[in-house]
């Protein structure tokens, strides 16, 4: 076999493993992004920079929002789309550091989600008494924990709740439709 047919043919093999690849990540990305859209209104999240759980950017953005996909340790579906405070929040979260906010923070999941623990940030116990699966709803962000002494933890209220109330990640919930 001359020098050439063997440069095409290792050409079209790699051609080959790696087209599919691409395709196949563009793909994945695909979903990510339409599940990551989901959480907030449309023409919000249109606009929203897309990104995974490992801070890689999925699609840019224009309006300041950030729409990422379920968190990886959480069960179900749970995307979420988040201004500046609550991006800086997730961080905090997701690397089990003290958030630093400067102001009040939304972050919408309108997709609602699965489940999680009222009162423990890396609870996942499905069957715990404090188990909570929410509906879609904000959450806004209190740059003063103190403003959250006087609402309560019971999601059971039919409306605003403190979730993960007395730890760095506390927030009020806001139901904005129907229950799961």
């Amino acid at each position: 076999m001359n020098r050439f047919v063997k440069s095409a043919l290792t050409f079209l093999l790699v051609l080959c493993v790696l087209v599919p690849a691409t395709a196949t990540a563009q793909h994945g990305n695909h979903a990510v992004i339409e599940e990551a859209m989901k959480a907030a209104p449309h023409d919000l999240a249109r606009n929203a920079t897309i990104m995974d759980w490992d801070q890689n950017v999925l699609r840019e953005g224009t309006n300041g929002w950030t729409c990422l996909p379920t968190p990886p340790n959480l069960p179900g579906t749970a995307p979420m789309c988040l201004d500046g405070e609550w991006a800086s929040w997730a961080h905090a979260w997701q690397t089990h550091t003290t958030p630093n906010l400067s102001g009040v923070g939304i972050s919408y999941m309108l997709a609602g989600d699965e489940g999680a623990s009222n009162t423990d940030p890396y609870g996942t116990k499905e069957n715990s008494t404090d188990w909570v699966v929410s509906g879609p709803h904000l959450m806004i962000l209190a740059p003063d924990p103190a403003m959250l002494d006087g609402m309560t933890a019971d999601p059971n209220t039919g409306g605003p709740w403190v979730m993960w109330k007395g730890t760095p990640y506390a927030h009020i919930m806001v139901p904005v439709g129907e229950g799961k």
